[in-house]
């Protein structure tokens, strides 16, 4: 009879399946920045919308067919539009390129908008569109 090595999981049985975990719709609403909240709302009643946790602690990121599209980060939207969009967003002084690492590498599909620069929830409408419908 073979046995499983150590640390290895047993085998399951044939025929029965894994329970998959469900994702969480939202976080708790003191987890979100508040400047955030109205985006999260805003897609409240999407099925395919959920929001929750990412890239570093206490940051809120949307996501749709698991893919991010919003996110704030230090108090500031970031989302991901065309690299065309984006192109515009930054030279017309709307936001800036998203450099995650903070060394310059830019990346080019993604926009910084701070606090009052844009209106978020069109921002994160146009980012939901862009990446749900190349998702």
């Amino acid at each position: 009879m073979n046995k499983p090595k150590s640390g290895s999981k047993p085998a399951r049985k044939a025929g029965t399946k894994k329970a998959a975990k469900k994702p969480a719709k939202t976080q708790a609403a003191a987890a979100i920045d508040p400047s955030f909240v109205p985006v999260v709302e805003a897609f409240a009643r999407n099925r395919q919308v959920v929001a929750g946790s990412g890239w570093g602690a206490g940051n809120t990121v949307l996501k749709v067919k698991g893919k991010i599209f919003a996110m704030v980060i230090r108090g500031e939207l970031v989302v991901k539009v065309s690299k065309a969009r984006a192109a515009e967003l930054v030279d017309d002084g709307t936001g800036g390129y998203f450099d995650p690492r903070r060394d310059g590498r830019l990346m080019k599909e993604w926009v910084v908008v701070a606090p009052g620069r844009a209106d978020w929830i069109s921002l994160a409408k146009e980012a939901h569109r862009f990446v749900g419908e190349n998702a």
